[in-house]
């Protein structure tokens, strides 16, 4: 996970539409303020993203690394990862550091080490080989003034090598750890500080030692011994901290996350924060779901995962004493400033969740400036998402109408903190009241909602699971529209409902038809139908029989005579679909579901979307959120793909497969002779600069 800011991060995960996946990486740009994703590139399916994603904050740029070798460069702009820059690398690459003043920095599987710069210049460029048969464990990079300088671990076999190297200066130290009997580091973290590096390792016998590393080297030694000291026992009261990651958080103070056992007890995950000048517990969190070991801190921030969710805690500390070690600091010097952030339901139990007074001492920063600007924002956090948890509570068992009012007035309140999650947990509200009352479905409380907020799907999970329970299509049509994270299951599911339900059903609902409106004609008509195509290079003397096609009564007829297989209701639903963002390796599995007679008339609709496209010499649709041409092309490629054995066998595919690829050829060939006319004409215009206007010349181009 790389932190860009206090509340954005990016995210490299095995997660899509927030519900776990395998065997494909994505890469996620969060908003956690808002619970919203604002960015998401995926790689090839059979592509591994075998790095963490970074951002360089010269050129606002993401960097990832696939297959160990392949180097990714892109923007937010950028959609598609295999249309964005791409370098193969000359050796495997472990990590990516992204300095905000000093760039980008690589750091090879080998102990090589370059610049990005330096890299992109030459890509395939020898990289050495430092560390032979030893293999890198953690690494880290630091600014020390305008010098970069990377520190990295290594072990080979049980014994563990510290390597320094500052870039500009092109030189490398190599330290050897001193070892520990019967223990072994598992994780390392550092900061630099007055030309020295502190190293903390966190060893299995459940302490923190601590390696003081001088950046200034006079000696020639091939490799020196790092002695260490014991900074933290990690055990108190009878219990002992089983830690698997670590941060530092200042002088006196680290968080660590593990396993916190006690004797006769189960042990219990929790994230933990000590003094380690009075070597005392300050405060610690149980996480009953669990973590992925990995813990980081960022602006007074600790992100880590609890289970299928992305938890962020805020903390403060404050400069050590013997009265805050104790716990015995004044109330009104210890404000309670835990939040937790829930992208999975956001029940009511898990709006908030803090640390009590009496288990916790909580920890400001020792400048006064950000305590103070802090101070006030928890002030404001806490009673006010303290007041709609509470809220919720009592709503419960309330009528419909005072539920459904206290909700609005609760919306209402614009400026209160954490708008997005409180909007969640109204819609959150509303849905498990209609799962244990089912004649309750309050659906245009949920639209007015999702026209007028700015909500995501990751929000409110459930939401369009009880609009297709109760086939509100138009609420699925708008949710289709407006959330930028639906996963592709759910996508699929609404594409099914979409085609399943019939048009005289449509035409009593309200649906937005903004998307076909221009282009669609709702006129019936049965008969025979034989037009004519004259732009774009299709005609009929090219496939004489390409539309030669019974109407059924069903068919709706456009100004020009070709059909649409569908009434406009359902054209517009269906436009929605074709608007979702999705990945392909997700959603291929889910249209190979889709029913034969369904999906022979979804390939019907993008059939006549991609003729009337053609027909335009920009091949744009008229309308407001009309398919796109390249959209209308990726579903027809992904349709074919996942149905093409069961079109093939289909008596009433055959003559639309046929269609279809006469008039693709035609296409081909059309835009083929418009290549040659452009390639003649940048001739024309290059022989005319050429041209020497003093000098008689006959010229005699030929055509082909």
């Amino acid at each position: 996970m790389c932190v860009l800011s206090g509340c954005q991060v990016c995210v490299s995960c095995l997660t899509v539409g927030w519900r776990m996946k395998d065997f494909h990486l994505q890469h996620l740009k969060l908003k956690v303020s808002d619970q919203k994703p604002l960015g998401c590139w995926s790689v090839k399916h059979g592509q591994i993203i075998t790095c963490p994603v970074v951002c360089n904050f010269e050129t606002h740029e993401y960097i990832a690394v696939h297959d160990d070798k392949v180097l990714r460069i892109w923007k937010n702009k950028d959609i598609n990862l295999d249309k964005v820059f791409k370098a193969t690398l000359s050796a495997d690459v472990y990590r990516i550091h992204s300095l905000p003043n000093g760039g980008p920095v690589v750091l090879f599987k080998g102990g090589g080490v370059r610049t990005l710069d330096v890299l992109l210049e030459a890509p395939q460029q020898e990289i050495e080989n430092i560390i032979s048969d030893e293999v890198i464990k953690w690494s880290e990079a630091f600014m020390e003034g305008q010098q970069p300088v990377l520190i990295f671990t290594t072990e080979k076999d049980g014994d563990f090598f510290v390597y320094v190297q500052k870039l500009k200066m092109n030189s490398l130290h190599k330290y050897k750890l001193e070892q520990q009997e019967l223990s072994k580091p598992l994780s390392f973290t550092a900061y630099i500080k007055n030309q020295i590096i502190t190293l903390l390792c966190l060893y299995s016998n459940d302490s923190v030692y601590k390696v003081l590393i001088p950046l200034q080297q006079n000696t020639e030694e091939e490799e020196q011994i790092l002695s260490k000291s014991l900074l933290l026992n990690l055990s108190v009261s009878g219990s002992v901290l089983k830690g698997t990651s670590f941060v530092v958080l200042d002088k006196d103070h680290v968080a660590v996350l593990g396993s916190l056992a006690a004797s006769g007890e189960e042990s219990k995950e929790c994230l933990t924060i000590w003094n380690t000048k009075f070597q005392t517990l300050q405060t610690s969190k149980e996480l009953p779901l669990g973590t992925s070991g990995q813990l980081w801190c960022y602006e007074e921030k600790f992100f880590f995962t609890h289970g299928k969710v992305l938890t962020v805690i805020m903390y403060k500390c404050e400069t050590s004493s013997l009265a805050a070690a104790v716990g015995k600091l004044k109330d009104s010097q210890t404000p309670d400033v835990s939040s937790f952030v829930n992208w999975n339901t956001l029940g009511d139990e898990e709006l908030v969740v803090s640390f009590q007074s009496q288990q916790s001492v909580a920890l400001k920063s020792e400048s006064k400036m950000t305590l103070r600007s802090k101070k006030n924002t928890v002030a404001k956090v806490q009673p006010d998402t303290l007041s709609v948890r509470q809220l919720l509570l009592n709503l419960k068992d309330a009528s419909t109408t005072a539920f459904e009012d206290e909700l609005r007035q609760l919306m209402s309140k614009a400026q209160m903190p954490d708008f997005q999650a409180t909007i969640g947990c109204v819609i959150t509200a509303l849905i498990n009241r209609c799962k244990t009352n089912p004649k309750y479905y309050p659906r245009n409380f949920l639209l007015q909602i999702v026209q007028t907020r700015d909500l995501s799907y990751s929000l409110c999970p459930d939401l369009m699971a009880v609009a297709l329970e109760k086939k509100d299509v138009h609420l699925l049509q708008i949710c289709l529209q407006r959330f930028p994270d639906i996963p592709e299951e759910i996508t699929y599911a609404c594409l099914k409902v979409f085609l399943s339900i019939s048009e005289a059903y449509l035409q009593r609902i309200d649906v937005n038809l903004e998307s076909v409106i221009c282009y669609i004609d709702i006129e019936f008509n049965n008969k025979e139908v034989k037009t004519e195509i004259v732009e774009n290079g299709f005609s009929a003397e090219l496939e004489q029989d390409i539309w030669d096609t019974k109407i059924t009564k069903e068919t709706h007829l456009t100004s020009d005579g070709e059909f649409c297989p569908v009434g406009p209701q359902k054209a517009a639903l269906l436009n929605a679909v074709l608007h979702s963002a999705y990945s392909e390796t997700f959603l291929l599995p889910h249209l190979k579901n889709l029913p034969a007679q369904q999906a022979v008339l979804f390939l019907r609709y993008l059939y006549y979307l991609y003729v009337k496209c053609s027909e335009k010499i920009n091949t744009t649709l008229p309308g407001i959120r009309s398919p796109t041409i390249n959209q209308i092309m990726d579903w027809m490629c992904l349709l074919l793909d996942a149905q093409f054995t069961v079109m093939v066998m289909l008596p009433e595919a055959k003559e639309l497969l046929s269609n279809l690829h006469k008039f693709v050829r035609a296409q081909v060939r059309f835009y083929s002779e418009l290549n040659k006319i452009e390639g003649s004409l940048r001739e024309l215009q290059r022989l005319n600069h050429q041209k020497d206007s003093q000098t008689y010349s006959i010229e005699v181009l030929e055509l082909i």
